[in-house]
C-alpha cells in the first residue's frame, strides 16, 4: 500500500471514529469530512474503501487500522491528520469527552506532541 494510501485511509478512518464519538453526527462534521476530502484530494476509491471498511469492521478495528495507517507516515503527514482531527473535535460547537479521549489517545499512541498539533491547527482559520 502507498504511503499516501496509508495516510488517506488512517485519516479517514480516525475521523470517523472521531465524528461518532458523541453518538451524533452534524450537519457541520460532515461538512468537515467533505471539506478534508477535497483538501486532501482523497481519490474516490479510496473513499469507497473506506466505506466499505466502516461497514464491516468494529470501532476498534478501524481505530487500529487507523493508528497503524498513520504510524507509517512521515511525521509532517501525520501531525497534518492530527490537526484535522482536532479541528474536527471543534467544529460543532462542544468537544464532548468522549473525542477528547479519542484524540488524546490516539496522539499518543502516534507519538505527536499535543502541544504541536494545537499550534500547527491555531494556523488554521478556515474549517
Amino acid at each position: 500500500m502507498s504511503i499516501e494510501k496509508n495516510y488517506h485511509l488512517g485519516l479517514l478512518y480516525l475521523v470517523h471514529l472521531l465524528i461518532n464519538a458523541d453518538g451524533v453526527v452534524n450537519e457541520k462534521e460532515q461538512l468537515a469530512l467533505t471539506k478534508i476530502r477535497s483538501k486532501e484530494e482523497i481519490p474516490d476509491s479510496i473513499f469507497d474503501e473506506f466505506e466499505r471498511d466502516v461497514l464491516q469492521f468494529k470501532p476498534k478495528e478501524i481505530y487500529q487500522k487507523g493508528i497503524n495507517l498513520l504510524s507509517d507516515c512521515e511525521e509532517k503527514k501525520k501531525l497534518n491528520a492530527f490537526v484535522h482531527l482536532y479541528k474536527i473535535s471543534e467544529v460543532d460547537g462542544s468537544v464532548h469527552v468522549k473525542e477528547v479521549r479519542l484524540l488524546l489517545y490516539s496522539i499518543k499512541k502516534a507519538a505527536i506532541e499535543f502541544e504541536d498539533v494545537v499550534n500547527a491547527a491555531s494556523k488554521i482559520i478556515d474549517y
